[in-house]
């Protein structure tokens, strides 16, 4: 690929990178494709448990790249749509994808970089790292980012965020949910490697279904219909080959068939 790099250990970690780091790692209608078809691919490879995004250099991503926006703006309507379309839908890759998405944030996340940063199910950031969902400043608003947005800071954060375009350090990003853990920018893949080791101990079907049952539920009144919905799937699961391992190894005191490494 022309503007990311794939790299996958033999735990079934991914590494999917940004390599654009010229113009900080600023996303083109390459660029997008190349993100869905990566996520795509990692997806679909039974290999794959985790999937770590990253940018190459000095910023995660600065956003939506200039000299694309401007040759949206001089677009017919139906190119733009299809193009915001590419957008939204690389972004959904990444948000439902059945297996954990991290982000490693160092330097900026600007615009749609803090979309990708809000897709994925968790994040660290270097306490250097700055935010800004900055699209007023050029005239336009988050639109394809906003319900990312909101998913991860609330409604009231999220329009302060896009209101002042104002740029924020990595401790209020942490301090409202952008982010889960920061740390110094020397330690950051010691932190991930911790939030990997997490992950890689369960069960990867659970965690594909988990997400699946908590993109269906909202905040608010557990009515007839979610219990229902929680019953039937709790049902369904614990029925399943991964439940019986993961119940049989704890009974047996053993490790678990997925988790990498020593099965003793």
């Amino acid at each position: 690929m022309d503007t990311l790099h794939i790299a996958v250990d033999a735990r079934g970690v991914a590494h999917l990178t940004m390599t654009r780091p010229e113009v900080f790692n600023a996303f083109n209608e390459t660029m997008i494709g190349e993100m869905a078809q990566a996520m795509g691919h990692l997806v679909a490879d039974p290999k794959v448990r985790v999937i770590v995004l990253a940018g190459a250099g000095k910023a995660f991503s600065a956003g939506a790249d200039i000299a694309w926006m401007k040759r949206a703006a001089a677009a017919s309507h139906e190119d733009n749509l299809a193009d915001a379309r590419r957008f939204a839908g690389m972004l959904s890759a990444i948000a439902e994808s059945p297996k954990p998405v991290l982000a490693r944030v160092q330097g900026l996340a600007l615009g749609g970089g803090v979309g990708l940063v809000a897709a994925c199910d968790i994040a660290v950031a270097a306490d250097d790292a700055k935010f800004a969902v900055s699209e007023a400043r050029f005239g336009i608003l988050p639109a394809v980012i906003g319900p990312y947005v909101i998913n991860a800071v609330g409604p009231r954060q999220a329009r302060r965020l896009a209101l002042t375009a104002s740029r924020i350090g990595a401790e209020p990003a942490l301090q409202m949910g952008l982010v889960h853990e920061v740390v110094p920018g020397d330690e950051l893949d010691v932190a991930l490697e911790r939030w990997i080791h997490e992950l890689l101990q369960n069960g990867p079907q659970a965690q594909g279904e988990i997400k699946k049952l908590f993109a269906q539920l909202e905040v608010g009144p557990v009515t007839a219909e979610v219990r229902e919905l929680t019953a039937q799937t709790i049902a369904r699961v614990r029925m399943g080959d991964e439940a019986r391992e993961g119940f049989a190894a704890f009974t047996g005191k053993r490790s678990a068939a997925w988790i990498p490494g020593d099965k003793t």
